[in-house]
């Protein structure tokens, strides 16, 4: 089975699991508040004197069972997000973006994608490399990280990469609908001396509610981030790039 036909398979399983519950996510949304556009226009655009160097490093098992630190990506240019193998907004928006960023950029040397996993008790390395494989990543340049104990790992997202706090659901039905944890879709960007310098929420950006309000602001956003990279990735470029 090849690369196409694995995602296509798995993006589909999602997609079934999905319709099976979609009118108990349907009536879930109808019970919640309108999501507040002006934290997700914000969240992708925010002043660079705003973003912050990583002070602190984070020891991780890597899907092919590899022991690796984000200070290994030191010199490098790269997005880091959060996940977890059973969340359908992971596969079906965060998995499709990623994607197309790997696609763009993975024939650089200097670039890396990194997706840290929100719930380390159930995504063991062999559920990291079914989902790696599903989307056809390379561990040369495409990290899925379980870090071990689920408070330290969200206390280390929440803290120091200042990611949105990681919420666990205790509705059955939200949980059925959306997973166990909500937890933040956006991605950052680090660059070559391990500083975020930018967080760009592209799977918000791609909601009904975001499109209904700006139906640009989606191409806006990923047109923003793929140039911010090409330009971190131009900047003390190594030799014969």
């Amino acid at each position: 089975m090849n690369r196409r036909t694995t995602i296509t398979l798995f993006y589909t399983g999602v997609a079934l699991i999905s319709a099976t519950i979609l009118g108990t996510a349907f009536y879930l949304r109808s019970r919640l508040p309108e999501p507040d556009m002006a934290a997700i226009v914000n969240a992708g655009r925010q002043p660079v004197s705003q973003w912050f160097e990583i002070t602190r490093d984070l020891a991780a098992i890597n899907q092919e069972g590899a022991k690796v630190k984000l200070s290994d990506l030191r010199g490098k240019v790269w997005i880091a997000a959060e996940f977890f193998a059973i969340c359908p907004h992971c596969a079906v928006r965060n998995g499709e973006e990623l994607r197309k960023i790997y696609d763009e950029f993975r024939g650089h040397p200097d670039f890396h994608i990194v997706c840290i996993t929100v719930d380390p008790e159930n995504d063991q390395q062999e559920k990291l490399a079914d989902y790696a494989q599903a989307l056809g990543a390379d561990t040369r340049n495409w990290w899925f990280l379980n870090a071990g104990d689920e408070k330290t790992t969200h206390t280390y997202l929440e803290q120091e990469l200042k990611f949105f706090g990681v919420r666990e659901r205790s509705d059955p039905l939200d949980i059925e609908a959306n997973g166990r944890f909500a937890h933040d879709l956006g991605f950052l960007l680090v660059d070559r001396d391990f500083r975020v310098i930018g967080k760009w929420p592209l799977a918000d950006a791609r909601s009904e509610e975001a499109r209904q309000r700006d139906p640009g602001l989606y191409q806006k956003l990923k047109d923003d981030l793929f140039q911010r990279i090409r330009d971190e990735l131009e900047k003390n470029e190594s030799p014969g790039i």
